[in-house]
């Protein structure tokens, strides 16, 4: 969901949006009055499908609100109003071509990656060394040890004692 989400940009609107499209509102200080205890004093930009624009009022099924100290708060689609003197500016939600072109490179990367390096395993049971014979016992891979401490002693430098 973030990759998809992350594929999108916000892009200033001109002229005036239409039902069903996904905006973006910046807002002013009136609104943080306005709807201050309703929806925090600290909102920066509301996102949502825009549901009707009537007497040029916004009515928004608000999706996120972007916090003017950073952050982001997720909403459900609650519906708010939003009146024309509240609004500074409107953006479209668009989908990006160059995010989304990096998307698939990178989710296409790492198929192959995946796919080239046996990560999925092949299914056949003969690759499966915890396999069970007919005597019914477990056959295990051999254990490996890997020494910690592989440099002797006797080539450690340690000051003498005693010699000036």
């Amino acid at each position: 969901m973030v990759g998809i989400s992350g594929c999108y940009s916000l892009e200033p609107f001109r002229g005036s949006p239409t039902p069903g499209m996904e905006i973006a509102l910046d807002v002013n200080d009136v609104v943080r009055v306005a709807l201050g205890s309703s929806m925090g004093p600290e909102i920066d930009r509301v996102q949502g499908r825009l549901i009707d624009r009537s007497n040029g009022e916004y009515l928004l099924g608000v999706s996120s609100v972007s916090l003017l100290r950073g952050g982001v708060q997720t909403w459900k689609g609650e519906q708010v109003v939003l009146k024309p003197e509240f609004v500074s500016n409107v953006y479209e939600r668009r989908l990006d071509p160059m995010k989304t072109g990096a998307a698939v490179a990178v989710i296409g990367g790492l198929v192959a990656y995946v796919a080239t390096r046996g990560l999925l395993g092949s299914g056949d049971p003969a690759d499966n060394p915890m396999q069970n014979d007919s005597a019914h016992t477990r056959r295990s891979p051999g254990v490996h040890r890997i020494p910690l401490f592989s440099i002797p002693l006797s080539r450690i430098p340690l000051p003498v004692l005693g010699r000036r």
